[in-house]
């Protein structure tokens, strides 16, 4: 299947740009120059026919996921997990993934990455797991790089529609002589990055060197799960739990330029003390690590009382890179999720106390960023990854409302909306509401 064969996706030749549409406190016009954005002139009601008119929308880079499970979307049903529980949800996930073939990871990855594409994300990095054997099982054939060969046979599809990077998720549970062989096996797969839960593991610190040893053997990056555990989160023994963040904050520090890195969760960091974060953030700051808060898993699966979302205006403030993805999305980490970046901006609000505009960078400008991918949005020269969004009418109307807020596009989440990928149109989804019995005012 290519990507002018999925349903909803076609290639419109000759678009040259959109018109009409609201940035920045005026109504412009945008060309495209091939990927990139050319000029943004004054909207002329008389432009090119070649132009896109989207008048009372307003344009802003496409949104972008730097922490998704593909693999494991739309899993909640068949796994059947325990509520609000992360070991549980572990254990249960664990238990029902042997059954799961290549083609069922496919068809849901494809299905959750479709309706990201329609929401506007036109970027994803997914953690994909690798299931804990060094090779492939000659008995039963279960292949343990088959997430992978599945979100990487999704990429294929999608190539020229969304940017898709596949970090291995290997299981903390994984004997760490078998990372390397595992490691090894899932490049061959497709992955481009190591990631893992090393908090998770039996000995933390020693899994997290054998993630970052292999990582660096291969010369990749690596985007590991940190510290998914908040103060109040003792071990099943009762013992504090190890924090592995400033051992993956030291062993990357010096990496070459370019060399992806990153830590998602941080939930720990949440309850650090001032001094301790302070110390923390040097490190981040010196290893070049960006932090991706997770709103929607983390307060879905803390401890009651806890948030345990990063905190994200203090690492700001302290000169850490940061950004936030949607991670999971109707799978045992989480039963919601709407594959919508703006449900995550809403959350980033809500729970992390973000203004709008940073919870809208954060999933665009800020996201792509963690993902090492060059700027997007309505900016001359960036990449023509946009996304259009019509304001309600009600919100339009409304002279006490600017409609060049995030607050109407955060609050009321428009479901019309045309998304561009490198200068081509990719998804458009319009809605149509009535109201039969509402007589007009006078």
């Amino acid at each position: 299947m290519t990507a002018t064969e999925i349903p909803g996706i076609t290639d419109v030749t000759g678009l040259t740009g959109v018109s009409g549409v609201r940035l920045a406190g005026r109504t412009v016009d945008i060309t495209f120059d091939g990927p990139v954005v050319g000029a943004i002139r004054p909207h002329d009601p008389d432009a090119s026919e070649s132009l896109l008119d989207l008048c009372g929308y307003s344009i802003i880079p496409a949104t972008a996921d730097p922490h998704a499970h593909l693999d494991k979307s739309r899993s909640w049903d068949l796994v059947n997990p325990p509520v609000g529980d992360l070991p549980g949800a572990v254990d249960a996930w664990s238990m029902a993934a042997a059954r799961f073939s290549q083609d069922d990871i496919l068809a849901r990855a494809r299905g959750t990455a479709l309706s990201m594409l329609a929401a506007g994300t036109t970027a994803v990095r997914s953690h994909v797991d690798v299931y804990p054997h060094p090779v492939a099982d000659t008995v039963t054939g279960t292949d343990p790089f088959r997430g992978i060969r599945a979100v990487n046979q999704l990429r294929q599809e999608l190539d020229g529609v969304m940017t898709l990077q596949i970090v291995a998720l290997i299981p903390a549970s994984t004997p760490n002589p078998w990372i390397s062989r595992l490691v090894a096996g899932a490049l061959d797969a497709g992955a481009d990055l190591i990631g893992g839960a090393p908090h998770l593991a039996e000995d933390p610190i020693a899994q997290t060197d054998a993630l970052i040893d292999a990582a660096e053997a291969h010369a990749v990056g690596c985007d590991l799960h940190i510290d998914e555990f908040t103060e109040a989160d003792p071990t099943s023994s009762g013992a504090p739990r190890v924090q592995t963040i400033h051992h993956y904050a030291e062993r990357v520090t010096g990496w070459p330029e370019g060399r992806d890195r990153a830590a998602g969760h941080c939930c720990r960091l949440s309850g650090m003390t001032a001094s301790e974060l302070d110390t923390t953030a040097v490190e981040l700051r010196a290893a070049h690590m960006p932090v991706i808060a997770l709103p929607a898993t983390n307060l879905y699966l803390q401890v009651s009382g806890s948030r345990g979302i990063a905190p994200l205006t203090a690492l700001r403030e302290k000169g850490v890179r940061v950004a936030a993805g949607g991670d999971n999305v109707a799978d045992p980490f989480n039963p919601t999720g709407r594959a919508d970046a703006l449900e995550t901006a809403s959350l980033l609000i809500t729970a992390a106390h973000q203004t709008p505009d940073q919870a809208l960078k954060l999933v665009t400008t800020d996201a792509r960023a963690a993902m090492g991918l060059p700027p997007a949005g309505p900016v001359s020269g960036a990449r023509a990854d946009l996304l259009c969004l019509r304001t309600p009418d009600d919100w339009r109307t409304d002279s006490t409302v600017s409609t060049d807020s995030a607050v109407p596009l955060i609050a009321s989440a428009p479901s019309d909306r045309v998304v561009f990928s490198a200068g081509r149109l990719v998804a458009r989804t319009t809605s149509v509401t009535t109201y039969p019995h509402l007589r007009p005012s006078v």
